[in-house]
């Protein structure tokens, strides 16, 4: 059964004339966090850009030093298992495990140093996705939830999705923070490689016809009809009502159907987005985009690899080998990268020094991005870290760089404001863009 009000507590619960409808396992096929992102404003189209994103988000920390960052000529305990490969850029090299990166480097752009300032998970998660840093009084909001409050919804699709559950949200990361819960992501969890993905999250469930769901939405509006019980819930009944009508408006739109059914692609490109969670994912991004979201969050879960780090990242690394490269050229391809930006972020990179478990532990001082579209150069590895990638060694960048770097790709003034439920006025974002990812 799916709770649609999981954090409600108190005089809203009790006596509402929808109790028999806050707890609808009628609805649980659909596999989507409602509770979250269907409560929004009815909200007409924004004008302004039309600028996307799609953001890759591995959940836990990906080291850096074996991926993109490698140190052959160090020490065994520092450079690790893996063995080093040219890439497209003379001088530049990957891990082995990265091929199809190492081949592409020409359509992409790579930061390698960036300070992450921070070693915690929860923290990082909060302080990458939003620029912005920890403060115990108020949550900022995440980019998606940014863009999704200035552009607004530009179809029947939720303006920002976040695909996959691996966002860590102890410190609220990846959320709409101050700018209220209707501009939070609308949550896709499961596996979007499985067989019965694209029927079970976007079709009415349990065999639930349109008609029929039709007459529970009149239903729910005759309830409408009956009298307040006081003018204090008028608000809650109020968002409530904007909450269902887009529940009912996104489970019951043919665009959203056709955007979630991956088996309407080619196989072949099915094949080259990789046949696996992350491939489908990156996939369904693109088509989510297409359809008219204008932010996706993929996320990735698995990688804090304290223990184990080179048999977990001799699995975890070749999916995002296989499908970042071929989500960029797929969108070159389709005329969409001009107008997209890919980024791939992290909580931070690993410490060089390999500990008794096999593993590799949190470092705070050293990690990346990589990023592609919108007019960011293609080919250009930016900075480096010293001789163990513990440290930037050149000019550093920081989480409210990327931020600001985001923000103005996607034509998003960066002295923009919002009101917090306070009333005080809080600035958008604090950084610089990096010059070196602008043309």
């Amino acid at each position: 059964m799916l709770n649609l009000f999981p954090h409600r507590h108190g005089n809203c619960q009790h006596g509402s004339r929808r109790s028999f409808l806050m707890h609808v396992g009628s609805l649980t096929g659909l596999g989507l966090s409602l509770d979250t992102a269907l409560r929004a404003r009815a909200e007409s189209k924004v004008p302004g850009s039309d600028l996307n994103c799609i953001l890759i988000w591995t959940r836990g920390g990906t080291s850096h030093i074996d991926s993109i960052d490698p140190k052959p000529h160090a020490n065994a305990n520092i450079r690790g298992e893996f063995s080093t490969i040219s890439t497209a850029l003379p001088g530049i090299q990957f891990t082995e495990l990265m091929p199809n990166f190492a081949k592409t480097l020409g359509t992409f752009s790579l930061l390698r140093n960036l300070n992450p300032r921070n070693g915690s998970h929860s923290v990082a998660d909060a302080i990458m996705m939003s620029g912005r840093p920890l403060n115990p009084t108020i949550t900022y909001p995440c980019f998606g939830s940014v863009v999704a409050k200035e552009r607004g919804k530009r179809t029947s699709l939720p303006p920002f999705i976040q695909i996959g559950s691996h966002v860590d949200r102890r410190e609220r990361a990846g959320l709409a923070g101050y700018l209220g819960i209707e501009h939070n992501p609308f949550e896709v969890p499961g596996d979007p490689s499985s067989g019965k993905f694209s029927v079970r999250d976007v079709t009415p469930p349990g065999g639930l016809s349109l008609s029929r769901f039709a007459q529970r939405r009149k239903a729910l509006k005759l309830l409408d009809t009956l009298p307040r019980k006081a003018d204090e819930y008028a608000g809650t009944l109020e968002a409530t009502d904007k909450f269902y009508e887009n529940a009912f408006e996104v489970i019951s739109s043919p665009q959203t159907k056709k955007a979630f059914d991956l088996t309407a692609e080619k196989e072949q490109t099915r094949d080259d987005y990789g046949r696996h969670y992350f491939g489908q994912s990156c996939l369904l991004a693109r088509r989510l985009i297409e359809s008219g979201a204008r932010f996706v969050t993929v996320s990735d879960g698995g990688w804090d690899t304290h223990s184990s780090n080179f048999k977990t990242l001799r699995k975890k690394l070749p999916p995002i080998d296989q499908a970042m490269p071929a989500l960029i050229e797929d969108l070159q391809q389709r005329g969409l990268l001009a107008t997209t930006l890919v980024v791939w972020m992290t909580d931070f990179g690993r410490t060089p020094v390999i500990n008794a478990n096999a593993g590799r532990d949190h470092s705070s001082t050293a990690s990346y991005i990589c990023m592609a579209g919108i007019g960011t150069p293609p080919g250009t590895v930016i900075g480096k870290t010293d001789s163990t990638a513990t440290r930037v060694e050149d000019n550093e960048y920081y989480a409210h760089d990327v931020a600001a770097t985001i923000y103005t790709k996607l034509g998003i003034p960066l002295d923009t404001s919002h009101i917090a439920p306070d009333g005080r006025p809080i600035w958008l974002c604090d950084g610089t863009p990096i010059p070196e990812l602008l043309i």
